[in-house]
């Protein structure tokens, strides 16, 4: 959805989406810090019922876990990224949000809790621990519908915990606020209260949702990009002290075409 090279052929009329697919994986931390998200066209992407290949990676589904095996090149340095993410759901969601008064674009967290084991060959990084699956998906491009939006997902003892708070361009604003238990159920939240953070080196404004009485702190910021950020916060929620995964889009930055000429920078595309 933030492929400057699907935004260039929308100028041009309609684009074909499978023709600007890519895999975007972000390793973060004091071992090894890796990105890679290469674009691929519609002759290296094979797909069926259960597995989806883009070029050399492969993400097959067995009904019961997904598997994301990773073969690629990192950028700006090319260097090799080898290896396998397992992502084992404890209970599947099917229950799709609508993000606008039109109705164009939908959310669906189809995994909030799930078990994730990080397995590399290349960096040699290994990883056990909690995890989280959700789709955007719609009818419109998302800088069409909205300026900007903010979310954020906390595992607690009890599930997960998610807010999702966008800003429209026109119509009203949404804030929806979940909690998901282990067994996918689901009850919907009144939002909670909106901390204001610091804003990025960017300038991207951030804010995020949590208890009101304890102020929410930015533990590291993973990505600062012209028009994305996402975050390691620290927040209690329902009395209970998490750890925060937080991501800020501004779609106002995004459709500006000095940032749309800058994002191959980071995302090269292969025509194949």
């Amino acid at each position: 959805m933030f492929s400057p090279y699907y935004a260039w052929a929308r100028r041009r009329g309609p684009a074909d989406p499978e023709d600007h697919c890519a895999l975007n994986v972000a390793l973060y931390g004091a071992r090894a810090r890796r990105w890679s998200m290469t674009e691929r066209g519609r002759g290296a992407i094979k797909r069926d019922a259960e597995s989806f290949e883009i070029g050399p990676c492969r993400l097959p589904w067995t009904r019961r876990e997904q598997t994301n095996e990773i073969n690629e090149v990192t950028v700006p340095w090319p260097l090799p990224l080898r290896g396998k993410v397992r992502v084992v759901p404890t209970a599947l969601n099917e229950i799709a949000f609508t993000l606008d008064a039109a109705g164009r674009h939908r959310w669906q967290p189809i995994a909030p809790c799930c078990r994730v084991s990080v397995d590399f060959d290349h960096p040699d990084l290994h990883w056990r621990g909690d995890g989280y699956f959700d789709i955007n998906h719609g009818d419109a491009p998302l800088e069409r519908d909205f300026k900007s939006w903010q979310w954020s997902r906390a595992a607690t003892r009890t599930g997960t915990v998610i807010s999702y708070d966008t800003t429209a361009r026109t119509g009203a604003d949404k804030s929806i606020a979940l909690h998901v238990d282990p067994d996918a159920r689901l009850d919907r939240l009144a939002p909670l209260a909106d901390a204001p953070l610091r804003r990025t080196l960017w300038r991207i404004d951030r804010s995020a949702r949590a208890d009101s009485e304890t102020p929410v702190r930015v533990v590291s910021t993973l990505e600062d990009a012209p028009f994305y950020a996402r975050s390691h916060l620290a927040a209690r929620i329902g009395g209970e002290d998490v750890a925060v995964m937080h991501e800020s889009l501004s779609l106002d930055r995004f459709k500006q075409l000095i940032v749309q000429a800058m994002l191959p920078f980071r995302m090269p595309r292969w025509s194949g």
